[in-house]
């Protein structure tokens, strides 16, 4: 069924569209949310929220005509940045291992482990909130730039100014802090 018909069936409550929807994007917003808040209650919580979320859209005759994955994103975004403020930014949002049980089907070298554990490191130590949460959309769930700035509420230029500046303060403090030239 294609995303069309698959969102008209869930405006009618469909169990089988609505099934389908969750099947197939709790597991990426699931993953998306233990990246950037680290615990799996939490990531757990927000998958629930998420998909509560867009219940309540639909039963207001809201919600998206087009681009699901996105829309879904969008809301997991506004979740995450809520419960962060919910705790006053006395914690940093943290990132998880995502290579562990969901671990694509390609498996990476050992080298290759420990070069993506160190930027990843980097990029949640060094790197703004906004400049880490912008790099995973792109490079690690792979959005566009339109959609990367629609999930963020940013315009377009603003979200290439700050993936820009983050790719280059995250390439100059690798190159400082481990001589990757």
């Amino acid at each position: 069924m294609d995303e069309a018909r698959l969102l008209m069936a869930a405006r009618m409550f469909d169990q089988d569209a609505l099934k389908t929807i969750f099947d197939s994007y709790a597991p990426v917003i699931y993953k998306y949310a233990l990246r950037l808040c680290h615990v799996v209650i939490e990531a757990d919580n927000i998958v629930g929220d998420v998909f509560a979320l867009f219940l309540e859209q639909l039963a207001k005759g809201k919600g998206p005509t087009t681009n699901l994955r996105a829309y879904l994103f969008q809301i997991a975004y506004h979740v995450i940045v809520d419960q962060a403020r919910d705790r006053r930014h006395t914690t940093q949002l943290d990132v998880a291992d995502f290579r562990g049980e969901y671990a694509s089907p390609v498996v990476l070298q050992a080298e290759e482990n420990a070069a993506l554990d160190i930027i990843i490191n980097v990029m949640y130590t060094e790197l703004s909130h906004d400049q880490s949460h912008i790099l995973i959309l792109r490079f690690v769930e792979g959005f566009s730039i339109h959609e990367t700035a629609e999930i963020v509420h940013k315009s377009i230029n603003n979200v290439k100014v700050i993936q820009n500046r983050a790719l280059k303060k995250l390439r100059k403090i690798l190159n400082q802090k481990y001589e990757m030239k």
